[in-house]
């Protein structure tokens, strides 16, 4: 497996070299929305620590990963109004993964709408900010 390359784009949002829609904080995970998104309210939980994905990230790095995408998950119910969600992570290439520091795809579903294929439109700033106050404000509440 290649090595963890520090000049992706999560390790440039997560050092403040490039904007984001940020929802979520801690000192071990990061949450901001996708600027592709599949369903409104699609947001990405990183790891801080340095890790290409699952095949070599810290257990308990994972683990913490794994916490914040169940609170955001929660929150998105809430922020969303929606009938379910969808929890994703893709490992290399021939897994899915696009962007290689790990990630997980938090996405609300409501029911009888498909989700948008990967990385078919670019979402709309203002949309994307409004998004982020109402999921922000479900995370304050839960």
């Amino acid at each position: 497996m290649p090595a963890y390359d520090p000049s992706n784009i999560f390790a440039k949002i997560l050092r403040g070299e490039l904007p984001c829609h940020k929802v979520y904080e801690d000192d071990r995970a990061f949450a901001f929305l996708d600027i592709m998104p599949r369903a409104p309210g699609h947001t990405l939980v990183i790891p801080k620590a340095p890790a290409r994905n699952i095949l070599d990230i810290d257990p308990e790095d994972f683990a913490h990963v794994a916490r914040a995408a169940q609170k955001i998950a929660a929150a998105a119910m809430k922020a969303f109004n929606a009938d379910g969600i969808t929890v994703q992570q893709f490992s290399e290439a021939a897994g899915g993964q696009v962007v290689f520091h790990l990630h997980t795809h938090v996405m609300p579903r409501h029911n009888g709408i498909a989700l948008l294929p990967p990385a078919s439109r670019k979402e709309d700033t203002k949309v994307l900010e409004d998004n982020a106050t109402k999921l922000i404000a479900a995370l304050k509440g839960a």
